[in-house]
């Protein structure tokens, strides 16, 4: 099984869950890529330091062989899904009782 069949299913929960709830709050889509833009940025400058130091390493047989870096693409799918799943379900600003 490859990287890519393992996080898919993740990343279509993920986006069902967000455009189930697009609009609980003003600027959710504004939100949404500020969190998703960040959370890529950091995943390919960390994840390519870890690969370089040999902290992690990924089995050229179970990706596509498309890399940024030396980091596969398929990396990414971890922080998009967590990049547009919790800006869905954290709680918008409400009034307090």
């Amino acid at each position: 099984m490859t990287y890519l069949l393992i996080s898919l299913p993740f990343v279509l929960v993920a986006a069902v869950v967000w455009w189930t709830r697009r609009h609980s709050v003003p600027g959710q889509c504004t939100v949404t890529a500020v969190v998703v833009v960040t959370l890529v940025a950091l995943t390919v400058i960390f994840d390519n330091l870890m690969i370089r130091a040999g902290l992690v390493g990924y089995d050229p047989a179970h990706h596509t062989g498309l890399t940024i870096g030396v980091m596969p693409v398929e990396d990414l799918a971890y922080a998009v899904v967590a990049g547009v799943a919790v800006p869905a379900v954290w709680p918008g600003k409400g009034t307090r009782r």
